[in-house]
């Protein structure tokens, strides 16, 4: 029941049956109708006093009186225009104060069940209501996946990209440490409390997956770039000079020769021409050209885009075992194709998903990438080029890519400047939500955005696929 001071955007009431913090309840406004609210804090008042505590030690019995006590934060009702409202005057003193209706919770939150642009993420917390994020939104608005380590930001994301693939989106994955190709796989669900629906699937016949190198990732197909189509200015976006205008000139004299000359070049060419060239400068474009020479991703043949990218197929580009600057060199490539060809029409719209987005898009520094995913998150949606960006390191992402991303799910984060990034950018993130983010439990999200209007508490689902991101135990312990 509500007693004490009442304001209109909270109030207290006392606590009669089990009830949970961040649970929804729901009480009648005068004017408005039902309202709902949702648990911010419960404390247990007593009347147990440091003396009571000693006489109990010494065996004297002493009656306790305690009351609990909740503080409800108002979410609000639906008007008749369907817009979240807040009543503008306080709740009356007395009102009883129920456990919320399902179907309320619904209508307030904007919660809807089985719909065709719907991705399925978890439960409700506390309530068997499943949350759809809306895949055009997520695609429109981009994503970002945020986590501790080992806080399930890899098995949350498997179980949205299984979403996508179900409802036939064209995707394409970034993984630096081969743990997407597993999707391939049926997987285990595990029995819990709550049923959540889900039956264990592979995904093989919606997968491609691409390597730079096919030795350590047996199975996938090579991902190699030809230098025919290159010109000299994107060859030079390959490497790590910052300087381009010094060194353009140079190569491009070099490319047209060569292409007038040889017709099929290679890099080996272009460093022989440059070495015959005599130019005093030309040493530092030779050493850089070199090590993308020994790294071995170009090739006479290299990969067709519509062989990289099919519609309603999900394609994982495995960088495992490639050094982290010629990851950045391939991501840089791969991320400006996808951006022109799907500017032109040449490919669907589509989900581009990046895993360790930190090492991508840093905030501090530049790597070969940076700018062209701040091009992604700040133009992609004209486009229909979604961005998702999983990372353990939200402050270490740039944050004209992180506040770009609308829809946000948040795992257990403990790191202060990480906690602080956050909060920043997530609009309607309450008090009490903030802290609860640091003690959330593996498995448990906090979701914002998605065509979901406010944060909510979301037991992410049971994975259907392989999830290739389990921690290795170096002693493995013994289990009945």
């Amino acid at each position: 029941m509500v007693f004490g001071n009442v304001g209109t955007l909270s109030f207290n009431c006392g606590v009669t049956a089990h009830l949970e913090k961040m649970e929804y309840v729901q009480v009648h406004h005068e004017t408005s109708g039902w309202v709902l609210g949702q648990v911010s804090e419960i404390v247990r008042k007593t009347n147990l006093t440091v003396e009571g505590v000693e006489e109990i030690v010494h065996g004297t019995p002493v009656p306790i009186d305690e009351k609990e006590i909740a503080v409800i934060s108002i979410v609000g009702f639906r008007d008749d225009r369907n817009l979240l409202q807040v009543p503008r005057t306080p709740l009356k003193a007395g009102e009883a104060v129920y456990r919320a209706d399902e179907d309320l919770i619904k209508k307030v939150v904007g919660l809807h069940e089985n719909t065709d642009t719907g991705a399925y993420i978890g439960l409700l917390s506390g309530h068997d209501i499943k949350v759809e994020l809306d895949i055009n939104t997520m695609v429109q608005k981009h994503v970002s996946i945020l986590s501790k380590t080992g806080g399930g930001k890899s098995y949350c994301s498997g179980a949205l990209i299984e979403e996508l693939m179900k409802h036939n989106v064209t995707v394409c994955v970034i993984d630096p440490h081969g743990e997407y190709s597993s999707m391939k796989h049926k997987g285990v669900v595990k029995k819990t409390i709550r049923d959540f629906g889900v039956s264990p699937r592979g995904y093989e016949d919606k997968i491609s997956e691409f390597a730079t190198d096919t030795n350590i990732n047996k199975g996938a197909k090579p991902l190699k770039f030809t230098l025919h189509n290159l010109d000299a200015r994107e060859i030079l976006g390959l490497t790590n000079i910052k300087n381009v205008r010094s060194f353009l000139t140079m190569l491009r004299k070099a490319v047209d020769t060569l292409k007038q000359t040889k017709g099929n070049y290679t890099l080996s060419d272009v460093i022989t021409y440059l070495e015959k060239s005599g130019e005093a400068s030309s040493g530092t474009l030779v050493s850089e050209l070199e090590y993308l020479n020994e790294v071995d991703v170009f090739a006479e043949q290299g990969t067709k885009i519509d062989e990289l990218i099919q519609k309603g197929r999900c394609t994982v580009i495995n960088l495992r075992g490639t050094p982290p600057d010629i990851q950045e060199l391939i991501v840089n490539r791969v991320g400006n194709a996808l951006f022109e060809l799907r500017k032109m029409g040449k490919i669907p719209p589509m989900m581009l998903v990046v895993e360790e987005a930190h090492n991508f898009c840093p905030q501090q520094g530049q790597v070969a990438c940076s700018k062209v995913f701040r091009t992604i998150a700040s133009e992609g949606r004209k486009f229909g080029l979604g961005l998702t960006i999983i990372t353990q390191r939200a402050a270490k992402v740039d944050k004209n890519v992180l506040s770009q991303c609308n829809t946000q799910v948040i795992l257990k984060v403990t790191n202060p400047n990480d906690l602080k990034a956050i909060a920043s950018s997530i609009e309607g993130l309450t008090q009490g939500m903030e802290e609860e983010i640091q003690r959330l439990p593996i498995g448990s999200a906090i979701i914002t955005g998605g065509g979901v209007s406010m944060p909510l508490l979301v037991e992410i689902r049971p994975r259907e696929s392989r999830h290739g991101g389990e921690s290795v135990e170096v002693i493995p312990s013994r289990r009945m």
